[in-house]
């Protein structure tokens, strides 16, 4: 996981610099904690520097073809539609400032739910909705530098572990699956770790390297799926792991990125990015072989992924000039869902009824604004006075 620049004012809102750099950074926040911990990345530099490749990792390694040349320019500006959600229920996780913590939040057809009193920092990255019970896995942090990992059921606190992070849940039946990380007491670096209802499930998600981390989880029958990765001493490694068996998604001769998770029948899609050069390459994989969704002019990075009958939809961002632009692709055909005047993204995706669903979020010249689109139409879940984000998103029939 790759830690660049960025600046953090004291009121905790992110000013970003509209560059990959600041991007990769607005990310590990999201995922990584709410706050920049300087120990942290004064440790992990030092690590970095000091650590060597492992000849003897056992990690079955499948290495992608050539992946196919993204197709030309076709982005698309969005046909106006209505924003309304008849006959369905959204759900979208995130967090908002109160100009002095950030607050833990979900909105429900843009009411919004605090989970936290806004005393320390804390994030909502996931949320699942089961019948009428809505499930939220993030942090909760105790202190400065003390992250702790939180799961709610509507509303409610249900696990806590300090010195560990939520970035991902699954809801099967009564069963509670968290993706995330924990970190070690002595350098605080970040280990995968994934927990079934707040029980350690000791042979998912393990690797020998560190630091390393799980962003996104799935359970399929009795089979758990997990996207994540590890470092082998000089680069970032894209992988997956089923049932604790973990597969490379990148070769490791340069850093890549694993976000997000989906399984359909017998394939496994991946969303995340690789870099080439100077830049980083939105793609997916499926079942280990890499689509790139951008031709590497130009920095851009996907972070969702859903499967929808033989359609392939994937959430994340572009750059264009210093800013950066929300987008989707369908089958690898780009949806601009903002101009780019200034810096968006796109968080999360789901297709419900033909209609497709972003979470991110666009800053408004001075701070960060809450939003899905539906069919490309913004919904803002906050008022644009305080810096907000939106990080997960889960559309419902009624």
């Amino acid at each position: 996981m790759t830690i660049r620049s960025a600046i953090c004012n004291e009121s905790g809102n992110l000013t970003r610099k509209g560059s990959e750099s600041s991007l990769k950074l607005h990310i590990l926040l999201m995922k990584c904690g709410v706050m920049p911990k300087l120990n942290f990345l004064l440790l992990l530099c030092a690590f970095i520097a000091a650590c060597s490749r492992d000849p003897n990792s056992t990690t079955t390694s499948v290495t992608p073809s050539p992946p196919p040349a993204p197709k030309p320019d076709t982005t698309i500006i969005p046909t106006p539609d209505t924003a309304s959600s008849k006959g369905v229920d959204v759900y979208v996780a995130g967090y908002e400032s109160n100009e002095s913590v950030w607050v833990a939040k979900y909105w429900k057809n843009g009411q919004a739910v605090a989970l936290t009193d806004g005393t320390k920092n804390a994030i909502a990255r996931s949320i699942a909705v089961v019948d009428s019970d809505v499930y939220v896995a993030g942090n909760n942090d105790t202190g400065p530098m003390i992250d702790q990992m939180a799961t709610w059921k509507n509303g409610q606190v249900v696990a806590l572990g300090p010195g560990t992070s939520a970035y991902s849940i699954a809801v099967t039946g009564s069963d509670i699956y968290v993706a995330g990380v924990s970190y070690s007491a002595v350098a605080w670096l970040p280990s995968a770790k994934c927990w079934k209802n707040g029980q350690d499930l000791l042979n998912i998600g393990i690797t020998t390297r560190s630091p390393s981390y799980l962003n996104s989880i799935t359970v399929i029958g009795s089979d758990v799926y997990v996207a994540g990765g590890d470092h082998n001493g000089f680069y970032e490694i894209a992988e997956y792991w089923k049932n604790g068996q973990p597969v490379a998604l990148s070769d490791g001769t340069k850093s890549a990125w694993a976000y997000s998770i989906a399984v359909t029948g017998s394939d496994v899609y991946v969303a995340g990015d690789e870099d080439s050069g100077s830049v980083s390459v939105a793609k997916y994989w499926k079942n280990g072989q890499a689509v790139a969704l951008t031709d590497g002019a130009k920095s851009a990075g996907a972070y969702s992924i859903v499967i929808m009958d033989s359609d392939v939809y994937v959430a994340g961002y572009e750059n264009k000039g210093s800013v950066s632009v929300a987008k989707y692709w369908k089958n690898g055909q780009a949806v601009a869902l903002t101009e780019g005047r200034t810096s968006a993204w796109a968080s999360s995706i789901a297709v419900v009824n033909g209609d497709v669903y972003v979470a991110g979020e666009e800053n408004n010249g001075s701070v960060s604004v809450a939003k899905y689109w539906k069919n490309g139409q913004a919904v803002a879940l906050t008022d644009g006075t305080k810096s907000a984000g939106a990080t997960s998103i889960v559309v419902v029939k009624r």
